[in-house]
Order: structure tokens, then sequence, then C-alpha cells
């Protein structure tokens, strides 16, 4: 098993990504469909530091999914912008975890989008979810305090509505 750590990052952060070409919609910006596939490059960025083993399928039987994701888009990206992910768990049960995402542009600073995701603990035998082992619950525990100091973000748990909820200015 991964080494669980005690110290975390608040928030985890992300780096070294940039909208490509391939990314690009014909408005000329960064395409929807992208968005998320950049959110979950950050999550695969992180897993080890969620207290996940990148090869526990092969290892142990076992794997996360994803099931809900909650996107937000804040300001646009275009060709080539540096792209940096802010990252922290937000809630977990004994098989399930909360994660909340903030894409900036790495250069200019301005929040791009957000991303909210919930994932589940697999047997992949089975394909049944199971509860996490308890060192991944306790660590888990541990990040979320961590990660507590952050606060809760505007965006996390929000559903979609006509309402106008604009985020607060400053933060």
């Amino acid at each position: 098993m991964t080494a669980l750590r005690t110290e975390f990052e608040t928030p985890f952060v992300v780096e070294g990504l940039e909208v490509l070409p391939d990314w690009i919609d014909f408005n000329g910006h960064f395409n929807i469909a992208f968005y998320l596939l950049a959110f979950d490059k950050a999550f695969d960025a992180i897993y080890e530091r969620l207290g996940f083993e990148t090869d526990q399928i092969q290892k142990q039987g076992v794997s996360t999914f994803s099931t809900e994701h909650h996107l937000t888009y804040q300001g646009e990206m275009l060709l080539g912008d540096p792209i940096r992910i802010h990252a922290w768990l937000l809630d977990h049960d004994d098989k399930r975890f909360r994660v909340f995402y903030e894409m900036y542009h790495a250069k200019d600073g301005y929040l791009a989008a957000t991303d909210e995701r919930i994932d589940i603990y697999v047997d992949m035998k089975s394909r049944r979810v199971i509860p996490m082992p308890a060192p991944i619950q306790a660590h888990l525990a541990r990040l979320k305090a961590a990660h507590a100091k952050l606060g809760m973000p505007f965006e996390a748990g929000r559903g979609i509505s006509f309402a106008n909820r604009k985020r607060p200015s400053g933060g």
C-alpha cells in the first residue's frame, strides 16, 4: 500500500497542463469536453496523494469510479493557455469521496472553471461498491481535516438552475 502521508498540500496543486490544439472548438476556445479531461488528468496526478495506488487494480483487485460531476465555467481559455488546478477533499464516507477542483489560467491567475466530483470504491471482480480499507479511510479523514481549513467552495453542492448566483468578489 502507498505510504499514507500525515502532512498535506493545502490545496493539492497540479501544474504543467496547457490547452492543446485538439482541445479547441469551432468558437476558437477550450471545448467543454476537454475541461473534464483536464480535471481528470488532475485527478490522476493526485490519486496517490488521496491514498490510493495507481496499480491497485492489479495488486488488490479494486479501483475507484467517478459517479457524478458538476462543472462550472468561469473564464474563457484559449489555445496554449497554461493551466493550474487546485484540488481538495471536501468529504468522504466508507465507500465514497468528494473532491473539488478549481482550474486557473496559470499565467494570468483568473479562475477558468470548477469541477466537483464524487467517486466510489469498487471491487473489480464483483463490480460492486465496497468499503475502503481502514487505513485509507483514516488517511481521508486526516486529509479532510487539513483541507477543511480552505473552507467550502462557493460552487460546491450547486445544482443547475436559472437563478443568478454570482461568485462573491474577492474569492
